[in-house]
């Protein structure tokens, strides 16, 4: 399935034990899908894929794949791992679960570069057959990848088709990076859609934003796709104020996406899993004075 428009990153739906409650999630993503969402996409990192044990990601994958394929949506899994070898492994579980496309996020945790870095994203886009996404975020990893790397990768697999790119400012790069693409390749814009208005207009297809917020994400490019720039603008305007309070760092925005998730009643609890955010009495004032004026945006469940 062609891969395009609104593809939210799932949340990790816990019960208030903090265990993984799989009927709440499935409702959840249930719901992001009637509420707009082109595709799913697992173990973004706004999905709090490190905080996941190795059973609760398989159970986790089986439930995705279900729902996304029980309403006819393309579903996305990430492949995290930091090893190659490991990643291969985990990459070939992906495609074994009938995934549409796997996500890649270059590993991390010891900033590998040049070219070990590129062996790992080549190994991985040589071991599996069905569409790879390669996700560009060196704010959270710290990895920088010149645009010419990915387009390197690009012209020796058929099968890496997709990219999302959220490094600060993405523009430039987005521009950069089409140019340097072979044909039929699609650019996501991440970081929340931040910058999902001036992605479209650098081409973009389609932007991976959190979960609470699927029907306002959609509207906005909607708007855009009709050439209704200014409705587009209007909203995503009340959409980047409560983002830019919320969004001050990962663990910051997890906290209060499933806060809205829980009030507009997409999921029974908020419960993220320790360590994480800890607000405070202004951080929540603020957010309570924002958050009216993204609700009046919603559409009713």
């Amino acid at each position: 399935m062609q891969i395009a428009g609104i593809c939210p990153i799932a949340p990790a739906v816990y019960n208030a034990a903090g265990e993984v409650d799989l009927a709440d999630y499935e409702r959840c993503c249930a719901t992001m899908i009637r509420l707009g969402a082109d595709a799913l996409t697992l173990f973004g990192i706004a999905g709090e894929y490190y905080k996941m044990d190795y059973d609760e990601e398989l159970a986790l994958i089986d439930s995705t794949v279900r729902v996304c394929h029980d309403q006819q949506r393309p579903v996305i899994i990430s492949n995290t791992r930091h090893a190659t070898e490991v990643a291969v492994k985990w990459a070939r579980r992906i495609e074994a679960s009938g995934a549409d496309c796997m996500m890649v996020l270059p590993p991390f945790f010891l900033k590998p570069g040049g070219a070990a870095l590129f062996a790992h994203l080549d190994a991985l886009c040589g071991s599996v057959s069905l569409p790879v996404m390669l996700q560009y975020a060196p704010e959270q990893t710290g990895v920088a990848i010149a645009p010419e790397v990915l387009a390197q990768l690009a012209k020796k697999h058929g099968n890496l088709l997709y990219f999302k790119i959220e490094c600060k400012p993405p523009g430039a790069y987005i521009s950069k990076l089409s140019g340097l693409l072979p044909p039929g390749r699609t650019i996501f814009v991440g970081n929340a859609g931040f910058q999902m208005i001036e992605g479209f207009m650098r081409g973009a297809a389609g932007v991976m934003p959190g979960p609470s917020m699927v029907d306002v994400y959609r509207r906005i490019w909607d708007a855009l796709k009709a050439d209704r720039v200014a409705d587009a603008e209007a909203i995503h305007e009340k959409l980047n104020a409560i983002l830019n309070h919320i969004r001050q760092d990962v663990e910051m925005i997890i906290y209060y996406e499933k806060e809205i998730l829980r009030r507009r009643g997409m999921i029974k609890t908020a419960y993220c899993r320790h360590p994480g955010h800890v607000s405070d009495p202004v951080n929540n004032a603020l957010f309570e004075r924002l958050y009216p004026m993204i609700a009046k945006e919603f559409l009713p469940l």
